[in-house]
């Protein structure tokens, strides 16, 4: 099994993904042990004094003016991690709770937060065993941290609430702990606050975001140039001369992997047969400037997830002269905007496909094809419905890419003013997601049958390629009204499991 090994620096995207979903072993580096240990070291001197220090010995929020006493400090840690277990709502996916649970292991092991070696250790072995903390879908704001999600996540830690075993069968977390032999945390000062202040939830769920959008946008481009294909549009408006002059990074990958799939085929650039045209439509001649803006995009969330992915985020922190202090590092802003923008540029790679799926449809604009690509238009209805699917996932897609970041709602007396809703932002991206992929499979089942209806005429050899996977894979061809719904459930399956992308890259080389 592959394993992660956890430093003081932070890790990287692949190590949340290999945790998260691939069920990665986690080990704690000598360093982050060392740095632990130094930090604590710090927290126990300040906690000795009677001057009272913020999450050492204080309340927390708009009750931070109290002085906590030594013997109550325990307790304090106990109740804010229950207290603040407060999430409502259906359970939230294992992979996500796995991508919290270990970024906030990564904080702690950072020598920041001031927590004890024994329980990052006790973290680390939460994970291992699969034990999953039963996290709710609503109770966070995306200020002072996922609140809600990583108290549920503590609790779990102490032996308390509820969570999800190894075997998908959610009991009591005392007794998943003792069934793995893992003993309980006894929680000391500062360590309540800092298992439950960062962006580690939003975070995940950007990271594991970009990695379905990497194989979304190469499925996209490919989808994307089928319909070009069937549609008998012309593929010089991909010749890399035009890109290089509005050199948008995006822009020029997404042309070049069109014009890969589109090498050798006989049924692009009919422009001049017995219905000419000057240009296609815009939903296919710009398909490279669409899906190349959302490409820039995730340019720009990756780097701010890789700067996430370097921080420490907790409040108040340990600094490497000795001092604890106060800050706003919690705050869920940077992480926010980019899951907002990632929703935005989604939908419109969703909504430019759905065009082109309805064109290949409409016997008036298809240059050829029959009415909805039916095998006797009339008796049968062909892919009209396929494409009312698709148009509503589309139509939710829009709703779904109203910024979540635009809001903020007091909360905490008013000591947490504005927040950022990051959370949020990160769920809607989620079904987004979900939702983007569906809408590439609809049009990659009308482009691929359109291409078949085109007798007499070769398509290009990556093509090919996809149509014979795609067919052995359980998506049928044309012929007669059958049911649909197995079809596309067998094309969303091809694409949301990276088949597409690998179906074409033996023919083109590795796509962009």
């Amino acid at each position: 099994m592959h394993t992660v090994v956890v430093g003081t620096s932070g890790v990287s995207a692949a190590d949340v993904v290999a945790v998260a979903r691939a069920n990665a072993r986690i080990e704690l580096s000598e360093e982050a042990v060392a740095a632990l240990a130094s930090a604590r070291a710090v927290v126990d001197a300040l906690a000795a004094k009677p001057e009272p220090v913020y999450g050492v010995s204080t309340g927390f929020g708009a009750l931070a003016t109290r002085h906590i006493s030594q013997e109550l400090r325990a307790q304090l840690q106990r109740n804010i991690v229950r207290s603040h277990a407060a999430g409502m709502g259906p359970r939230v996916e294992r992979e996500v709770v796995r991508a919290l649970m270990f970024l906030r292991l990564k904080t702690v092991c950072s020598g920041h937060t001031g927590v004890r070696p024994e329980v990052a250790r006790t973290m680390a072995d939460v994970l291992n065993a699969g034990i999953t903390p039963v996290v709710h879908e609503y109770g966070s704001l995306g200020c002072s941290g996922d609140l809600a999600p990583l108290s549920h996540c503590a609790l779990t830690l102490m032996g308390e609430g509820d969570a999800e075993g190894p075997d998908g069968v959610v009991a009591p977390a005392g007794e998943l702990l003792a069934a793995h032999d893992i003993a309980p945390v006894e929680l000391r000062e500062k360590e309540g606050l800092a298992l439950l202040n960062g962006t580690d939830g939003m975070l995940g769920m950007l990271v594991m975001a970009l990695a379905d959008l990497e194989n979304l946008y190469k499925s996209a481009d490919v989808t994307a140039a089928l319909s070009l294909e069937a549609l008998l549009g012309t593929e010089k408006v991909l010749a890399p001369e035009l890109h290089a002059i509005r050199p948008h990074p995006g822009q020029g990958a997404s042309a070049a992997n069109m014009l890969a799939v589109l090498k050798g085929s006989e049924l692009t650039g009919h422009h001049q047969d017995d219905a000419p045209r000057v240009q296609d439509a815009y939903s296919v001649r710009c398909a490279p400037q669409v899906a190349g803006a959302g490409r820039d995009t995730m340019a720009h969330a990756r780097l701010v997830a890789e700067r996430e992915l370097a921080s420490a985020v907790d409040n108040p922190v340990v600094l490497p002269d000795g001092r604890v202090e106060s800050n706003g590092n919690f705050h869920g802003a940077p992480v926010a905007y980019v899951l907002d923008f990632l929703a935005i540029a989604a939908a419109d790679l969703g909504s430019i496909a759905e065009r082109r799926t309805d064109r290949l449809l409409d016997k008036n604009r298809s240059h050829g094809l029959p009415p909805f690509l039916a095998d006797d238009a009339g008796v049968d209805s062909g892919l009209m419905i396929a494409q009312y699917t698709q148009a509503a996932l589309v139509s939710e897609m829009k709703r779904l890419a109203v910024p979540a970041s635009a809001d903020s709602i007091p909360s905490s007396a008013m000591q947490e003013d504005h927040v950022s809703m990051g959370w949020s932002a990160a769920r809607k991206l989620r079904t987004a997601i979900d939702n983007l992929t569906r809408i590439v499979a609809v049009e990659l089942y009308a482009a691929t049958r359109g291409i078949e209806l085109r007798e007499g005429l070769m398509p290009a050899p990556a093509s090919r390629a996809v149509i014979d996977a795609v067919r052995a894979a359980g998506v049928q061809g044309p012929g007669p009204d059958r049911f649909l719904a197995p079809d596309l459930a067998a094309a969303d399956a091809f694409v949301r499991g990276g088949h597409l992308v690998a179906a074409v890259e033996p023919v083109t080389g590795p796509l962009a």
